[in-house]
């Protein structure tokens, strides 16, 4: 095929990853008649453009500043995992009584499991108010701003400026991507700012993310490793992996 073919074919494929949550080789190979050997090579170039990241058999798309997974989607990811975390979590309010929920998927979940306690908690996240709604314990105070579609979690000023006037116990974080040399990476630069503030508001700060986020990065850097007590993610990091990040002064915990 020509050098035009190969690369609309490749922007088809990050359009069905993207779409589908997941593509597999030989599904591909004849959705788009070519041999599976192809498929391969573009899933390796695809890779190594950090549009996809290579699992067996396939590959799942990588968040982007032009693409950012949607809630629904993260719902069915590493869903098993982020239960774990978010219990896990949970346990490490230790005595505090104002918290920051971030958006995202496993801060619903620790919505969940921390409804029963006497708190006050701050949020961005249309689904963290929605699961502590009905607690007859916890103060939910919900930041006003721009609502975004895609996370169901409110943006800019509005959120910034609040947040900038509390002071917070704890505060549970979410990301995109983490490494060891840029640390923590999202998006959306008004997602940023957002988890910016809340990092420089909060006492304490926990990071919940699934062993699929260590490695990755993505476009706007909010927090370094170091601002972290606790990293909580899931058994399927690799101690080894999770030494790295505890060298830089969080304790990591493996769930």
């Amino acid at each position: 095929m020509s050098a035009v073919d190969s690369e609309t074919r490749q922007s088809r494929i990050v359009e069905f990853a993207r779409t589908r949550g997941r593509v597999e080789v030989q599904p591909l190979a004849e959705e788009l008649a070519v041999a599976s050997e192809t498929i391969r090579r573009d899933l390796k170039v695809l890779a190594g453009r950090r549009l996809l990241k290579r699992v067996h058999g396939g590959a799942v798309p990588l968040e982007t500043a032009v693409f950012e997974s949607t809630v629904e989607y993260r719902s069915q990811v590493d869903l098993a995992q982020k239960h774990r975390i978010a219990g896990a979590a949970a346990d490490l309010l230790h005595g505090a009584e104002t918290v920051y929920l971030d958006e995202g998927f496993t801060p619903r979940l620790i919505a969940e499991k921390i409804s029963g306690r006497e708190l006050t908690v701050v949020t961005s996240s249309l689904l963290a108010a929605e699961a502590l709604a009905h607690s007859d314990t916890v103060t939910v105070l919900l930041l006003g701003g721009r609502m975004r579609g895609r996370t169901l979690a409110t943006v800019d000023h509005w959120a910034v400026e609040r947040l900038r006037t509390l002071v917070i116990d704890v505060a549970y974080l979410g990301t995109n991507g983490i490494t060891v040399e840029h640390g923590l990476t999202t998006p959306d630069p008004a997602v940023a700012a957002v988890k910016q503030t809340a990092v420089a508001v909060a006492d304490r700060r926990i990071l919940v993310a699934a062993h699929s986020k260590f490695g990755q990065t993505s476009f706007c850097r909010f927090a370094d490793v170091s601002d972290f007590a606790s990293i909580v993610t899931g058994s399927e990091l690799a101690a080894t992996e999770a030494h790295r990040y505890e060298a830089l002064g969080p304790n990591v915990i493996r769930v």
